[in-house]
């Protein structure tokens, strides 16, 4: 038996699915999706790696929140907009600058005391840095599949889904994201986005440009980050980028985001034979098992 790290496993997948070539430098994979076991301990899903079939160093994350309620959260996209606003903002100060919201009422209504408890006594809230769990919290402000998700990854198909070209025009450069260090990795934290999020819900910004801006926001976050890694030594200069996992079957912030990098030189990996979701996982876990059977 060879363990795989789920991560890991995506980045080789798309190694593999490009024919990269068992010697091959190692890569900056970006992973993006809902959740996988990360070796810490926590809940991975928004992840940065240096990394090639015969292992990996995890680079960077996006902010982690306690996922509330373990699997319950991924059933109740609600849950994470509160885990997020509760981490950017506080409930205190949320309740007192955007008490006006609807979205402030619905979530009053929700059993909050009860997952204050879970939270207090550390119970089933481990903390996540999943991306697919950011598009639920965003979806979920703006009211899109708020109380439940009926399928894996409804929240997130239905912010991109409602997104217009005008709205894509209005955007600008999209809401911002902060670049932090923290115990040795780079963050990219969320913070800074959810006042300005919920600024534009105050002025009745409609869901599609809020969810325009979220998407290109992420995406240049993300073009951001690449830039600052690939100033580490121990970075390829000018070597791909590979992007996998789930979220990048979001077709806005692939292109986003692959686009980018090829304006700025940096060649892209990307899935065309077996998915980049955790559909083509199988074929990363063989990579790195044969990679790692042949070191042996």
């Amino acid at each position: 038996m060879v363990a795989v790290q789920h991560h890991h496993a995506h980045i080789a997948a798309c190694l593999a699915d490009n024919e990269a070539p068992l010697e091959s430098a190692p890569v900056l994979g970006i992973a993006l999706d809902g959740l996988g076991y990360g070796d810490d301990g926590t809940l991975w899903g928004g992840e940065v790696l240096l990394a090639d079939y015969r292992g990996y160093a995890r680079l960077a994350r996006l902010t982690q929140v306690p996922l509330l309620g373990g699997a319950q959260a991924v059933r109740e996209p609600w849950r994470s907009a509160y885990a997020h606003i509760r981490s950017a903002l506080g409930w205190r100060r949320f309740a007192r600058q955007y008490g006006r919201l609807e979205l402030c009422a619905w979530l009053r209504a929700r059993p909050l005391a009860t997952l204050e408890a879970m939270l207090a006594k550390g119970l089933n809230c481990p903390l996540t840095s999943s991306c697919g769990r950011l598009f639920d919290a965003v979806a979920a402000s703006v009211g899109i599949c708020r109380e439940r998700a009926g399928y894996e990854g409804q929240a997130a198909v239905e912010l991109e889904a409602c997104i217009t070209q005008a709205a894509l025009e209005a955007a600008g450069e999209g809401y911002p994201f902060d670049l932090i260090a923290d115990d040795g990795l780079h963050v990219l934290d969320c913070t800074s986005l959810w006042p300005a999020l919920l600024d534009d819900l105050m002025r009745g910004i409609m869901p599609a440009l809020v969810a325009a801006r979220f998407h290109l926001g992420l995406a240049r976050a993300l073009l951001g980050l690449v830039i600052r890694l690939g100033e580490r030594p121990d970075v390829h200069s000018g070597g791909p980028v590979a992007l996998s996992g789930g979220v990048f079957q979001n077709r806005l912030l692939f292109e986003t985001v692959a686009t980018g990098l090829r304006e700025r030189g940096v060649s892209v990996l990307s899935h065309c034979r077996v998915p980049a979701n955790d559909g083509g996982l199988s074929l990363g876990q063989a990579a790195i098992a044969a990679a790692t059977d042949h070191a042996l």
